[in-house]
C-alpha cells in the first residue's frame, strides 16, 4: 500500500453531523426505512459521492452504488458498503458508519491519485433495520444481488400498513424489476463484500480494543406476532383455582425460558433469548385478570442447533403451562434468518491490515445481524469490522468515537487498497 494513503476521515465526520442535523427526531436519530428519513440520508451521501467524481448508479430497489473506477472495469469489484436508515429514535452511527467510512475510503483514494486495479463501490443499502419497519430480514441486500423474493414485496410496513413494493414505487423505484430478479451486482460480479460496522455492545470499550474482525453473524428464529389466551374475569372476585391468567401463564414462561438458557450456556450453547414484547392489552384494567397477552420473541446463534434446542423447550414449556393454567398460546408467524459465517482469507487479510497499521484488534462473533449475511449467503466472500463504541446501539446514546473510526478506516483502506490490485 502507498504510505501516503489514508482516509478522510473529516470527509465522514462532516458527514456524520450532516445525517445528524437531517434526522434528529427530538430525541434520537429516526431514518424511517423506504421513507422520507432514508430517502435524505441517500440524498445527502450522494451529493458527497458526486462531489468526489464516483460514478453513481441506483438499482431498481433503491440501493445507490457509488464507484471508484478500476483499471480493468471487468473484473469483479471490492464492494464497501452497509445502510443508511435507522430504527426509530435510534443512533446515528449503526449503519451510517459503513457507509461513511466506504466514503473515507475512497476518496482518501481520489486525493492521492490511487487508482485500483478494479472498480471500488461503495453501497448504500436499503431497509437493513427492516426489522424496526417491515417484518423482514434485508430486503435491500437481497434485492442489490438479484435475490429478494417477490412474494416480500407484498410485507407491509407497520406503521403505514402500506407494502414494501409500494413504499419502493412512491420513492421512484421498480418493485417489479425487483420481482424479475433485476439489478446492478450479481454474486459473480463481485470479488468481497466488506462492511465496517459499530459494535452494538460492549465488548470492545470494556476490553479497551477499538477494532474488531467479525468471524460470524448469527442465524434467528424470531415470533413477531405472538398470544396468550386466557380468560377475563373479576380481580377480586375469582379465587387463584379459577383462573385463566394470560399475563402470569407469559411471564412463567418466559421465566423458565431465560432459566433454560442458562442450563444451555453451562453445556457450552453460544446464543441469546430476548423476550422483546411482554404486555397485556388494551382491553386489561385495574380490576381485570389479563384475559390475553402478547409477546415477541427473538432466539439467535451462529449455531442452528442452539436456536432449536431453545425452541424445543418453548414448545415443552407451553404445553405444560397450557395445560396446568388453562390458557391457550397462538405462536403466529416464525420468521429468521440463517447463520452467515465470514469468509477466512478475507479475516486473515484484515487481521494483517491492523496489525501492519500497529492498531490493536481481535476476532469476535456478531451478536446481531448485518448486511454481510445476505452477501455470504449469496456466495459472495464477505467479512465486517467492528468499531468501539459506547452505551451499546439501537438507541440515541451510540458514542463511536471519530478516533476509533479513524482505526477501523485505516484497516479497510489499507485492506482495500491490497485487495483492489
Amino acid at each position: 500500500m502507498r504510505a501516503n494513503l489514508t482516509a478522510d476521515v473529516e470527509l465522514a465526520a462532516r458527514l456524520f453531523d450532516t445525517l445528524r442535523e437531517a434526522s434528529f427526531d427530538g430525541v434520537g436519530v429516526t431514518r424511517d426505512a423506504y421513507g422520507p428519513g432514508e430517502q435524505r440520508a441517500h440524498d445527502l451521501v450522494r451529493a458527497e459521492a458526486e462531489a468526489l467524481g464516483l460514478e453513481i448508479a441506483v438499482d431498481p430497489a433503491g440501493n445507490m452504488l457509488m464507484t471508484l473506477p478500476g483499471t480493468d472495469r471487468t473484473a469483479p469489484r471490492i464492494v464497501l458498503g452497509s445502510h443508511l436508515d435507522s430504527v426509530p429514535q435510534g443512533g446515528n452511527y449503526d449503519g451510517a458508519a459503513g457507509v461513511l467510512a466506504g466514503l473515507a475510503t475512497v476518496a482518501g483514494m481520489r486525493q492521492v491519485g490511487f487508482v485500483p486495479g478494479r472498480d471500488i463501490t461503495v453501497l448504500a443499502i436499503r431497509a437493513e433495520e427492516a426489522g424496526a419497519w417491515f417484518p423482514t430480514s434485508y430486503p435491500g441486500s437481497h434485492a442489490a444481488l438479484g435475490r429478494l423474493p417477490a412474494a416480500v414485496l407484498e410485507v407491509k410496513r407497520m406503521d403505514t400498513g402500506r407494502s414494501l413494493g409500494d413504499h419502493m414505487r412512491t420513492l421512484g423505484f421498480d418493485p417489479d424489476a425487483v420481482a424479475a430478479g433485476k439489478c446492478l451486482l450479481t454474486p459473480a460480479s463481485v470479488a468481497a463484500y466488506l462492511e465496517l460496522h459499530i459494535e452494538q455492545g460492549p465488548v470492545l470499550d470494556a476490553e479497551a480494543i477499538p477494532v474488531a474482525v467479525v468471524s460470524g453473524i448469527p442465524g434467528s428464529r424470531r415470533l413477531r406476532a405472538a398470544r396468550v389466551m386466557g380468560e377475563y374475569n373479576h380481580s377480586g372476585a375469582t379465587p387463584r383455582r379459577y383462573r385463566a391468567d394470560a399475563a402470569i401463564a407469559l411471564a412463567e414462561l418466559a421465566y423458565r425460558l431465560d432459566d433454560h438458557w442458562g442450563v444451555l450456556e453451562a453445556q457450552g450453547h453460544q446464543l441469546v433469548c430476548t423476550f422483546c414484547v411482554l404486555a397485556t392489552t388494551a382491553e386489561a384494567g385495574f380490576t381485570k385478570i389479563p384475559g390475553e397477552a402478547r409477546f415477541q420473541l427473538d432466539i439467535r446463534s451462529v449455531i442452528p442447533a442452539s436456536v432449536d434446542a431453545m425452541f424445543a423447550e418453548l414448545h415443552r414449556l407451553i404445553a405444560a403451562i397450557e395445560a396446568r393454567r388453562g390458557v391457550r398460546f397462538d405462536l403466529g408467524v416464525e420468521t429468521g434468518s440463517l447463520p452467515s459465517p465470514m469468509d477466512p482469507a478475507l479475516r486473515d487479510g484484515l487481521t494483517r491490515a491492523a496489525a501492519a497499521g500497529g492498531i490493536a484488534c481481535r476476532t469476535m462473533a456478531s451478536g446481531g445481524g448485518h448486511d454481510a449475511a445476505a452477501f455470504a449467503q449469496a456466495g459472495v466472500p464477505a467479512a465486517m469490522l467492528f468499531v468501539r463504541n459506547q452505551h451499546g446501539s439501537h438507541n440515541p446514546h451510540e458514542a463511536m468515537r471519530l478516533e476509533d473510526f479513524a482505526a477501523g478506516c485505516a484497516v479497510m483502506t489499507r485492506w482495500a487498497a491490497e485487495a483492489a490490485s
